[in-house]
């Protein structure tokens, strides 16, 4: 359930699918009225001394204010601000170290960039952390740590340090240990995050880790594409001595054959002032990450 709530709003679903977890709530012998008044304490140590023999309870009441605060941030045409994730997520984990789904969803609504998400992958690491002291034998934590230098801050050092970790951890995935050895060798590129997206894709138990894999590996593509194209841009202006007006052009000039479209089946966008590619501002698959072609 809690799994599946995150991934509902991740995939840019309304948040109304968490009325399920809120029936939960108030079929509890918690009264309502204590419950509502608890989600606005701020410390975890007085937080779970008054939520007595609820503490379970009370952590999925903050998981799910964690979830809707992100998801209406996310979704939301103002300013978005942030500030609150990593308290509601720190009280979440805090009333229940052992909720797996809120350390490994929260580190990714901590880290991915902003405006989609917090653009904080230092807190990302830090949740993550903390989840390692409350549970020093989960190896997929200490992957994620590995995964958020590597995705976001672009580390494939401390990346392939993190990944040696959480390889040498009982009960690991076996291809722990061989990610590291090509993420230290490559560094950070398409080809090798190509083969973690893989990988991930491949043995994670849960749906939406798998989409997740998915989704990014079309962007990688979208990313090949775009390198594709720009090049046929720049073979057009060393013929015409202009960029080209258009793909129409591309295609009489034999560059192309038809309109190029992004893994989701939208055209890219042609800026004939400078001959750059991108992606269609609708396409699902922006903003790009900076990751780097394989050399």
């Amino acid at each position: 359930m809690r799994a599946a709530i995150a991934a509902m709003v991740l995939l840019g679903v309304a948040v109304v699918g968490l009325q399920a977890l809120d029936d939960r709530a108030r079929a509890a012998l918690v009264p309502q009225e204590a419950a509502a008044d608890l989600l606005y304490v701020q410390s975890p140590d007085v937080l779970t001394r008054a939520s007595l023999s609820y503490t379970a309870l009370v952590a999925d009441l903050y998981w799910i204010r964690a979830v809707q605060y992100y998801g209406g941030m996310r979704l939301s045409n103002g300013e978005k601000k942030y500030d609150l994730l990593y308290p509601l997520l720190d009280l979440t984990t805090s009333l229940d170290p052992r909720f797996d789904i809120a350390y490994r969803f929260g580190a990714i609504f901590l880290a991915e960039d902003y405006p989609g998400g917090a653009g904080r992958p230092d807190l990302a690491i830090a949740l993550l952390q903390k989840g390692l002291r409350a549970q020093p034998g989960k190896w997929q934590f200490a992957e994620d740590v590995g995964f958020v230098h590597y995705w976001w801050l672009h580390d494939p050092t401390t990346a392939a340090d993190w990944f040696n970790r959480a390889g040498d951890m009982p009960g690991a995935a076996e291809w722990l240990k061989p990610l590291a050895a090509v993420t230290l060798a490559e560094g950070s590129n398409r080809e090798s995050s190509r083969r973690l997206w893989r990988e991930i894709g491949r043995t994670a138990e849960v749906e939406w880790f798998r989409r997740q894999a998915d989704f990014r590996l079309k962007q990688l593509d979208a990313m090949d594409g775009i390198d594709v194209l720009e090049r046929a841009v720049q073979m057009y202006r060393e013929r015409a001595g202009a960029y080209p007006a258009s793909w129409p052009d591309l295609i009489r000039a034999g560059l192309v054959r038809r309109i190029p479209a992004d893994p989701t089946g939208l055209p890219f966008r042609l800026d004939a002032s400078n001959g750059k590619v991108t992606l269609d501002p609708a396409s699902s698959l922006n903003p790009l990450p900076a990751i780097e072609q394989a050399r």
